[in-house]
């Protein structure tokens, strides 16, 4: 430690003359007149004029193992204006008295005797640090203390558009912005709020400013959105994005599934069969993640694997929490109250030394938590265990290819949305969900033409044909091993009689339960994905495409229901269509049935099915 004022010294007399130095102090400016070029070389060499002539790094900062830590994560506030259902329960949590709560001096206090012992890198968070009335003065404040080179914000991107250039004039230097899904009424289910136009705002701004990369993290769930990595990964093709898949990890009151989890390798294998060329990029010292490109994109994609391959060993950051604890490891339960040291006058020595007595006691990983994992059972990619949890105030939504389009290219809400809610609040009955419109016939809304009878085409089995019996007339499992993998495609329907109340209800969407409609969307969606998990013989198909479609129809008061379902295998998918429509009939009820028990489910049938051996079907 001798050599640390010897270093601060040279910081003091070398220091940048775009910052001010820890003191708040005025510095030299640049001579009117100078170039920018000349600025920048000139901030080069004091750069590596302080790389030759560092001192150690701070033993206070340095754990057992030998790790530095140079990265701190700062909590700004416990609340949060989202209630993500991976994070926290629905009713929130209990908050911190105001007054047990780190004020801005205590947070500037602390970050200041960070930097100065070696962080070079803090990251506001949160809750949502962006709901916090003076972050634009707080991140001021940082820029100005000496030695740290990045301010990063970690925010789910509400306030974003409105707050992001006023904090990138006061120094903010990295955006990561949450993001779990590119459905927005899915949005609305895993956050239980709206808000996804202003996510995709904030992003766009983030873009327009210059941010490069932006990076929009994305925890991956089993069952709710593991489906979407491709449409993901695609957006890296035109956007600098760095899109970092995230494992699903288990927080209090996030009700954490082993189950939910979806590996990094499984989803890796995922998006290189769709980009078999995926090319993976060094990694940089103490990274938390793995980053891979798809050659010609302008973006790249990560994974941040802190279940299936802890990146423990390698790991530099500290936490410092809204109430002022000092965590070591985030899955840690060890904590200490440097807020109750600061206001009970310790000396900066004194809080030097009860951080470097925390960090010394720094585990080489987080134990139990990685025990957990590993003495669990492998994960099976048929399983979901998603549970529709008071699915409160889901909104319909237009087309995912006409939204994404708008939001992307043109960073403007779309003008169809606005089109689309005043038709709805003025009582058009004609509500469309569907789970992913392609640019193709099938995206299309249905329409009484749609409902159509065909004849039926295609050789027809006899009962001596059957193939789900054995020699002996026993139930079996076909054997498809031999059989080869040909594109399948399946649609299925279903009519729900709601009567004139329940029908009235879901029309306006007042049922108290929620939006009928969309929940009974999502349940078709999840019901195609685990169909068999629930029908004994069927086999587990890899689907490339579910839609769901639902129209009113107020003739009959009733609800009908298209299910369509496609992938490329051994075997059809018919059954997986019609568990579809099934399960979303069934969902209609639940939802409805408070209302009225004289709910009638009728109509499950499969409208057409084609590809395999046997030739099409269409139903007559």
């Amino acid at each position: 430690m001798a050599a640390q004022p010897l270093s601060r010294m040279l910081r003091r007399l070398l220091r940048s003359s775009a910052r001010s130095c820890s003191s708040g102090a005025p510095v030299t400016q640049p001579r009117l007149g100078e170039s920018a070029r000349a600025a920048s070389e000139e901030l080069s060499r004091r750069r590596q004029f302080l790389r030759e002539h560092a001192a150690p790094f701070s033993a206070f900062l340095t754990d057992s193992f030998g790790r530095q830590h140079s990265y701190l994560r700062i909590s700004l506030t416990e609340k949060c204006n989202l209630r993500c259902q991976y994070c926290m329960p629905e009713e929130g949590v209990p908050l911190t008295p105001k007054a047990n709560l780190l004020t801005t001096e205590e947070i500037l206090t602390l970050a200041r005797l960070f930097v100065k012992e070696g962080i070079d890198k803090i990251r506001l968070t949160g809750g949502e640090p962006l709901i916090r009335p003076d972050v634009v003065d707080i991140v001021a404040q940082l820029q100005r203390l000496e030695g740290l080179r990045t301010i990063g914000v970690t925010t789910n991107g509400i306030n974003l558009t409105r707050l992001l250039p006023q904090l990138q004039k006061a120094g903010l230097s990295a955006i990561n912005i949450s993001l779990d899904t590119l459905v927005p009424a899915k949005f609305e289910f895993i956050v239980r709020r709206k808000g996804f136009h202003k996510v995709m705002e904030g992003i766009h701004k983030a873009i327009e400013l210059g941010y490069n990369p932006v990076k929009v993290n994305c925890v991956v769930m089993r069952g709710l959105n593991e489906d979407e990595l491709l449409d993901f990964a695609a957006l890296t093709e035109g956007l600098p994005l760095d899109v970092r898949f995230i494992e699903y990890m288990p927080f209090d009151g996030n009700k954490w599934n082993f189950k939910k989890m979806v590996s990094y390798k499984e989803m890796l294998d995922t998006i290189r069969q769709q980009w078999p060329e995926l090319e993976k990029l060094p990694e940089e010292e103490s990274s938390t993640a793995k980053a891979f490109k798809i050659p010609g994109f302008q973006g790249q994609i990560s994974f941040i694997t802190s279940m299936s391959e802890h990146f423990c060993g390698t790991c530099n950051r500290l936490r410092i929490t809204a109430d002022g604890n000092l965590k070591v490891c985030l899955f840690g339960n060890s904590e200490v109250s440097l807020r109750d040291h600061l206001r009970a006058g310790a000396s900066e020595q004194e809080l030097l030394r009860i951080i470097g007595a925390a960090v010394g006691r720094k585990k080489r990983q987080h134990a139990e938590l990685f025990l957990m994992f590993h003495d669990s059972p492998p994960a099976n990619p048929s399983i979901s265990s998603w549970d529709p949890l008071h699915v409160q105030g889901l909104r319909p939504r237009m087309s995912f290819s006409s939204q994404m389009v708008t939001l992307w290219k043109g960073c403007r809400v779309p003008q169809a949305l606005l089109l689309a809610q005043q038709q709805l609040g003025s009582g058009c009955f004609q509500r469309h969900y569907t789970s992913r419109a392609d640019s193709d016939a099938n995206s299309k809304c249905l329409s009484p033409g749609s409902w159509a009878p065909a004849a039926p085409s295609g050789p027809q089995l006899t009962s001596e044909q059957l193939t789900h019996v054995d020699s002996e007339g026993r139930a079996a499992m076909v054997d498809v091993g031999r059989k080869p993998d040909t594109e399948r495609a399946a649609v299925a329907s279903a009519v729900v009689l709601l009567g004139p109340v329940a029908f009235k209800l879901v029309q306006r969407n007042q049922l108290k339960k929620g939006d009928a409609l969309v929940v009974a969307q999502l349940a078709g969606i999840q019901a195609a994905k685990v169909t068999s998990q629930l029908i004994p013989l069927c086999h587990h198909v890899a689907l490339s495409h579910v839609q769901v479609q639902l129209e009113l129809d107020s003739t009959r008061h009733a609800v009908r229901i298209q299910a369509s379902c496609r992938a490329r295998g051994p075997t059809g998918v018919e059954m997986e269509a019609l568990t579809s429509a099934a399960v979303a009939a069934l969902s209609l009820y639940d939802m409805c049935k408070a209302v009225s028990r004289d709910i009638v489910l009728e109509e499950i049938k499969l409208i057409s099915k084609t590809g395999g051996q046997r030739g099409d079907f269409h139903r007559a």
